[in-house]
């Protein structure tokens, strides 16, 4: 199978490139718009595998799109392409309306464009996934978990974007007959994450002896769901989910943000000792605008349909994760000194 993946030098993206070309053995076309989190280091260890190709576009210009269909001519769509940060939204939203809605839009068009001239074998086969987020539910009290029809309720820009996006994606299969798949995962952590997000800020600021901030009392919740796993299940979701269908993925695996910087702290403490504890570098901050308290996601969609399960704990995860940085600081390093180097992001500035 020749996959198109957009999106593919990102976190997830890179991960599902991986897996495809590496484990599966399929063919992968990674268009990405290499914006700052972005990474192509990240797909060293399939760069030079003659089944894997990358191509330098952005999913907001039709042109390039289409050139890129009839070049390759895919046999599926795993669209990952996405501004993804929280934080950045709350300071930049217009990034995340034009790449996530208007991207988004001008993507489902150029597959619709292709898919309506493949023969009618390749046509019937063809599956386009729509890769979102568990955020575009909302926030929920202290019981209950997100089902695939759990009513949209998004509180952040971010959010907001990708609810957007994920009605564009129904809307395509319900009006065109497009082949949409729609996955919605919970939080997603491990190696070649970009050291923005919270678990690998806390490891490289354990490291360096610097703050560990947590954002109000932290205790917002989250469910925690090792990359490798979400990739797996993303694979599944694209063979044999049912078009215009959603499929959660979940790792089963809530924790408070605190658990998650205390757990990492004692990680950091045994496999790379300092001079103190590292649960004493952690300092509770103000906590981020609109600041959803808990999500939980239901996988079992996912489980019995698909036959997928979380194969990581978060304990297991968190420690494979933490080798990992240790382990590869020529890949964090010049992330960190040249384009994020831990500062604050999403502070609203008062109107006067």
């Amino acid at each position: 199978m020749r996959v198109l993946v957009t999106g593919g030098a990102g976190f997830i993206g890179s991960a599902v490139c991986r897996y495809l070309v590496g484990t599966l053995g399929h063919e992968v076309v990674n268009l990405d718009k290499l914006t700052y989190a972005a990474c192509l280091a990240s797909l060293d260890p399939v760069a030079d595998d003659m089944r894997y190709r990358f191509v330098h576009a952005d999913i907001c210009d039709r042109a390039a799109l289409d050139q890129v269909f009839a070049d390759t001519e895919p046999d599926a769509v795993m669209h990952l392409a996405a501004e993804s940060h929280v934080d950045r939204s709350i300071t930049g939203a217009g990034d995340f309306v034009i790449t996530n809605l208007v991207g988004t839009y001008t993507l489902l068009e150029a597959a619709r464009a292709y898919w309506s001239t493949l023969p009618t074998a390749r046509r019937n086969a063809f599956r386009f996934l729509h890769v979102s987020t568990d955020e575009v539910y909302g926030s929920l009290g202290e019981t209950g978990l997100f089902t695939e029809t759990t009513p949209y309720d998004p509180s952040s820009p971010y959010s907001a974007s990708k609810a957007g996006s994920d009605h564009l994606a129904t809307a395509w299969h319900r009006t065109y007959g497009l082949p949409v798949v729609i996955s919605n995962c919970s939080n997603n952590y491990g190696p070649y994450h970009f050291p923005e997000k919270l678990i690998p800020l806390m490891i490289l600021n354990g490291l360096e002896g610097r703050d560990l901030p947590v954002y109000g009392d932290g205790a917002n919740v989250r469910d925690w769901l090792y990359v490798e796993d979400h990739v797996r299940a993303l694979c599944l979701i694209l063979t044999r989910g049912r078009a215009g269908e959603k499929y959660n993925v979940g790792g089963r695996n809530e924790r408070t943000n605190l658990e998650i910087v205390e757990a990492i702290c004692g990680h950091l403490d045994r496999l790379a000792p300092a001079n103190h504890p590292r649960r004493e570098q952690i300092r509770f901050v103000a906590d981020r605008p609109g600041h959803d308290r808990r999500y939980g996601i239901d996988p079992t969609r996912t489980e019995t349909e698909l036959g997928w399960r979380a194969e990581e704990s978060v304990e297991s995860g968190l420690e494979k994760t933490v080798r990992w940085y240790l382990a590869n600081e020529a890949w964090w390093r010049p992330l960190r000194e040249k384009r994020y180097a831990g500062e604050r992001l999403g502070l609203v500035q008062t109107q006067g």
